[in-house]
C-alpha cells in the first residue's frame, strides 16, 4: 500500500493511498480519514460509494463529514468509483459509463470483466486491507452511497447479508432495472439478460426476499435526475410489500449535488453510530 497524502482533521487524519489490487489487476485508489479515538483502539468503519463522475476524494473534500465522524469516532473509507487506466477501447467515452462508472458490481461481459470487479474489491479486497493497515473494527462496519454509490450501497449490503450492520444512501438509483442509466450500464457489464440485472438491483431484491438493517434514506424533490433516473417510489413501494423498515426523507429545494450531501450527512453519520455503538 503506498501513501498518497495525508493531513490532520479534526483531531485525526484524512488519508489517500493506493494499492496494487489483486482483484482489479490494476492500481487503485481510496481514502480513509482516522477519527481521534482511534489512538485509543479499534473503531466502527463506515463506506462511503460515491456517484458518477467521483473519484476517492470527493466526498473527502466536498460533503463534510470529518467533524462529526470525529465526534463520533468513525473511520470513513472512500473508494474510487471504477478502475482506472484499463486501455478499454471507449471507457473515456461517456460519463455515464466505464472510467468514472462502475456501479459497484463485477462485470461479465468482454472487455470490461478483465478489470470491473467492483463488487468483489469492496466487499472483499478493500476490506482486508483496511483491517489489516488501519485500526478499524471489521465487527462494527457500515455502508452508504449516493446516486451511483447508493445503488451500490443498498445492492452490496442485500447481496451481502451480515457484512454491513448499517445502510443508509442518498438519492440512490433505486430501479436502475427501470432507468436509462442502469439500463446502460447493465447491458454493458452484464449483457442483455434482465433476469441477469435483477441480482444488481436493490429494489428487485427486495421484492425478491432479501433484508436490510433499519434503511434511511434522504431524496432531494429539486433533483433533476429524480423522475426519469432515481425512482425511489419503486424501492418505497416494494419495501412496504416486504415489511422492510425504511425512513424516506424528501426535501423541498435540494438537488442531487453536494450541498444537498453536505446538509444532511450528518444525520447519515449519527444513523450508523446508534447501530455501530460508536
Amino acid at each position: 500500500m503506498q501513501t498518497l497524502s495525508e493531513h490532520g482533521c479534526f483531531g485525526g487524519t484524512q488519508g489517500f493511498y493506493q494499492h496494487d489490487s489483486g482483484v482489479i489487476g490494476l492500481p487503485m485508489k481510496f481514502g480513509v480519514y482516522v477519527p481521534p479515538q482511534a489512538k485509543a483502539g479499534p473503531v466502527p468503519v463506515l463506506y462511503y460509494l460515491a456517484g458518477l463522475t467521483c473519484t476517492e476524494e470527493t466526498f473527502a473534500i466536498k460533503a463534510g463529514a470529518q467533524r462529526v465522524a470525529a465526534e463520533l469516532g468513525l473511520m470513513l473509507v472512500t473508494p474510487d468509483t471504477s478502475p482506472r487506466g484499463t486501455g478499454i477501447e471507449g471507457a473515456d467515452a461517456a460519463w455515464d459509463f466505464g472510467h468514472g462508472a462502475g456501479f459497484y458490481l463485477d462485470a461479465t461481459q468482454a472487455p470490461w470483466s478483465a478489470h470491473f470487479r467492483m463488487e468483489s474489491w469492496v466487499t472483499q479486497e478493500l476490506r482486508a486491507l483496511v483491517v489489516a493497515n488501519f485500526p478499524a473494527d471489521d465487527g462494527r462496519t457500515g455502508i452508504f452511497g449516493h446516486s451511483m454509490g447508493g445503488h451500490g450501497a443498498l445492492t452490496l449490503a442485500l447481496r451481502h447479508p451480515g457484512r454491513y450492520r448499517s445502510v443508509s444512501a442518498f438519492a440512490p438509483i433505486a430501479a436502475p432495472s427501470r432507468c436509462p442509466w442502469g439500463e446502460k450500464a447493465f447491458t454493458g457489464y452484464l449483457g442483455g439478460n434482465r433476469k441477469d440485472w435483477a441480482a444488481h438491483d436493490a429494489t428487485e431484491l427486495i421484492a425478491s426476499g432479501a433484508k436490510l438493517p433499519p434503511l434511511l434514506i434522504d431524496q432531494g424533490l429539486a433533483d433533476k435526475f429524480l423522475a426519469e433516473q432515481l425512482h425511489p417510489h419503486l424501492f418505497e413501494q416494494a419495501c412496504a410489500e416486504a415489511g422492510q423498515p425504511l425512513n424516506i426523507r424528501r426535501h423541498e429545494g435540494y438537488d442531487h449535488g453536494y450541498y444537498f450531501i453536505a446538509s444532511f450527512v450528518e444525520d447519515h453519520l449519527r444513523h450508523h453510530a446508534a447501530t455501530l455503538g460508536a
